[in-house]
């Protein structure tokens, strides 16, 4: 009896994507989201130039700039931890992803003190349009940050190097958000 022989699986584009396929789904639909919103502030900010720049100046551009460096890094480390665990160093990879976040936890102090300064001054959502955007889309990624850090804590548990790879992705977004947030909300004069 002769075998037949196996049939091969098509080979498409989407197989090719690290991780998986659902994740990089809702990764897309995070940065349309995120996308949508920073449009939206763009929009707005044509109609009142001048009070966005002035709504602007009162947030903390030196500490923004540091969150930038801060999930950079943390993304790094979350990229290396998924090196590490692929040529079975699982402890230190566990370790960066710990550090990753640990500097996640970072970035949030961080926010919540420029959060709790804005609150002193008085400074709320309905200060002016240029306000409501900055709380919306920058507690819409502290969110995003804070699903990261549980998602990096699960594949800390489960530490194969798949789920490092998912779990590394999802960091990367929020990464990828702040690093367009930054510039838009913080920098655009």
């Amino acid at each position: 009896m002769a075998r037949t022989p196996a049939r091969a699986e098509p080979h498409g584009a989407l197989d090719e994507l690290p991780g998986e396929l659902l994740m990089w789904v809702l990764i897309i639909s995070e940065l349309l989201v995120f996308g949508a919103g920073l449009a939206a502030f763009l929009g707005v900010r044509l109609t009142d130039p001048s009070g966005f720049a002035e709504a602007q100046d009162h947030l903390h551009r030196t500490g923004a700039a540091l969150n930038t460096l801060v999930l950079v890094t943390s993304g790094f480390l979350a990229a290396r931890a998924l090196g590490l665990r692929q040529v079975g160093r699982r402890a230190l990879a566990r370790w960066h992803l710990g550090a990753a976040m640990l500097l996640g936890v970072v970035f949030l102090w961080i926010k919540g003190a420029e959060y709790a300064d804005k609150a002193a001054q008085g400074i709320g959502i309905e200060t002016h349009p240029f306000f409501m955007f900055y709380y919306l889309l920058t507690g819409f990624h502290a969110a995003h940050v804070i699903a990261g850090i549980v998602v990096l804590g699960l594949v800390a548990i489960w530490d194969d190097a798949h789920n490092i790879e998912v779990g590394a992705a999802f960091w990367h977004m929020v990464d990828l958000v702040w690093v367009l947030l930054f510039p838009v909300i913080y920098l655009l004069a």
